[in-house]
This record gives C-alpha cells, sequence and structure tokens, in this order.
C-alpha cells in the first residue's frame, strides 16, 4: 500500500486490529473506501474535509494495514465493525461517506444504525443495479488466487505496475483510474489479501454482476438526508446508476462531476470536499425515531422500489 500521509492508528476489536486514521475536529465524518483500497485513497481530500470535520478514514477489515482473518467479509459484518470501532473511539453519531464498495457498507450502516447515522453520502457506490466491471466480476472465479499468485511474483508486479502507471498519464477518460488500479494490483502481492478480497467481492458479486442492492430498502432514506456522487467516466460502475440512485430516493442529491472517473474524490479533491461540506452545512442531521422507523417498514415500499430498479436495468 502506498505510504499514509496522516498518522495511523490501531484498535483491536474482537482479537482483529484495526487501522484508521482519525484527524481534525468538528461534526465527524466516517470515509470507508472500496474495493482492494485502504484509507490512503481519502488522501487528497482529508486535511480539507479535516479544518471542519473530524475525519475518520479506517482499513476496512481485510485491506490496507488492518488485520486479514478468516472472518466475516459481509456488508453487515462490515457495518457491524464500523459501528464497533466507532463506538471504541467515544463518537456516537456520523456523516457516513462510502466509496465503491464502501459504498454499499455506508448503505448497510445507515439501515443497521439509523440512530448512529446523519447523512448518507455515496461515491461511485455499489448496490444501485447489477452492473459491474468484468475485472471485479472475474475475482469470483477459481482461477483468481493462482493466477494472481503469478501476476504478483516481484518481476512480474514490478512490470505490471510500471504498465499501468505509464498509462495512467496518458490523458484520457479511459486511463484516468490505472494509479488507483497500479496500487490495488501491488496490494494481491500479500495472499492473505487475495483471500479477503474474493471472499468480498463472492458475498457481492456473481457472474452476472452485483447481487446485493438497496432497491428493496431504499424507502427507508425518507428519514435520512442522502447524496450521490459520481465520475462522469466512470468505467467501474456506470453512471447511469446515478439516476437510479435518484429514482429509488427522490429526495437524494445527485451530483454528476464532469471530468472524473471511478475516484471523483482524486480526480477533484477541492470540488468534492466543497460538495460535501455544502450537503452537510445545508442539511440537517437525521434524527432517529424508533415510531418514524416502525411506521415506514410497515408501509411496504419495498416492491415499488425493486420495480423501479427492474425497470431501469
Amino acid at each position: 500500500m502506498p505510504q499514509s500521509q496522516h498518522e495511523v492508528s490501531y484498535l483491536t476489536i474482537h482479537g482483529h486490529r484495526r487501522a484508521f486514521v482519525k484527524v481534525g475536529s468538528g461534526p465527524v465524518l466516517l470515509l470507508l473506501h472500496g474495493l482492494g483500497c485502504d484509507h490512503t485513497t481519502w488522501a487528497p481530500v482529508i486535511d480539507t474535509l479535516a479544518r471542519r470535520y473530524t475525519v475518520i478514514a479506517p482499513d476496512l477489515l481485510g485491506h490496507g494495514l488492518s488485520d486479514k482473518p478468516r472472518a466475516d467479509y459481509s456488508v453487515g459484518g462490515y457495518a457491524n465493525g464500523m459501528r464497533d470501532l466507532i463506538t471504541c473511539l467515544g463518537i456516537d453519531k456520523v456523516t457516513v461517506v462510502g466509496h465503491s464498495f464502501g459504498g454499499g457498507v455506508a448503505m448497510q450502516f445507515a439501515y443497521q444504525f439509523p440512530e448512529r447515522t446523519e447523512r448518507l453520502i455515496l461515491v461511485a457506490s455499489g448496490g444501485l443495479g447489477p452492473e459491474v466491471s468484468p475485472l471485479i466480476r472475474s475475482i469470483t472465479t477459481p482461477g483468481f488466487h493462482p493466477l494472481m499468485g503469478v501476476l504478483t511474483l516481484p518481476a512480474v508486479r514490478h512490470v505490471g505496475k510500471l504498465g499501468l502507471r505509464t498509462l495512467a498519464k496518458v490523458p484520457s477518460r479511459h486511463t484516468r483510474d490505472l494509479d488507483e488500479v497500479a496500487e490495488i494490483y501491488d496490494s494481491f502481492r500479500d495472499p492473505a489479501a487475495r483471500h479477503a478480497i474474493r471472499h468480498v467481492v463472492k458475498a457481492v458479486v456473481d457472474w452476472r454482476g452485483q447481487i446485493v442492492t438497496m432497491a428493496d430498502r431504499a424507502y427507508l432514506t425518507q428519514s435520512m438526508p442522502m447524496a450521490v456522487l459520481w465520475g462522469e467516466h466512470d468505467h467501474v460502475i456506470p453512471v447511469t446508476h446515478a439516476a437510479r440512485a435518484a429514482a429509488l430516493a427522490p429526495g437524494a442529491r445527485v451530483e454528476v462531476i464532469p471530468n472524473a472517473g471511478h475516484f471523483p474524490h482524486k480526480d477533484h479533491p477541492q470540488r468534492f470536499a466543497k460538495i460535501v461540506h455544502e450537503f452537510v452545512r445545508s442539511t440537517p442531521a437525521a434524527s432517529y425515531s424508533r415510531a418514524r422507523f416502525r411506521a415506514l417498514l410497515r408501509s411496504g415500499r419495498q416492491s415499488e422500489a425493486s420495480d423501479t430498479l427492474a425497470g431501469s436495468a
């Protein structure tokens, strides 16, 4: 993994060491990275956000400097882990920001722990439709682990990383994310990381694409401020999923960032930070009401949301 620009702290929870960065002061932003990444993916925006907020950016279990045990790598398991982390840090409520797979974890966190979620910000998020890059689908295949064992041999990995980073310098919307891909590729040199990533992907993706969706629970976002940010030229999860988010959660703020790929927080960090701040500044934090949550659950709008998603697929 790339060297962190910020001091990394550690907590051992349920016997597993969790790495995280905590900087700044003020209302809390919990930043959840995507598949194969770690907290350093947020490096371009952490300092800017920390001027107004307490920023917590963990390495999810199985990623970065956190342990990579044989464990529960489901989105629900990750949501539980984030609840436990902020509890150990003495934090009651957060605005949760999730990128890609981290967006799926963010949605699950908001669903499981609405009383601890002030707002939800999804960045090129999973869980909004079946389409996903074939490269991610390939991780679920039986040959992934042995193939990566060969491709991450030192000499092969060096050439591969150099090639990806060279291509990343080509001014094209098709190559803009390859520097991040190079770091993910490099992380696969660790067999434990490969096993963990494969378990993560198998929990949410099959050969037809994403299998975990927010469609049947989107109606619950009525009671929680939600923003959806996407890069116009995302080749990992298509930008059309932003429109699906708008259809599933009509109250959500949706913004497509021009000239950005799957990592808009890295392509345009100042604009990204400004959007996050404006959203937090202009929306009141959600206040959890058990009676209101019960009424939403009983209103039975699951089938309507699922039909919306099916119609747009």
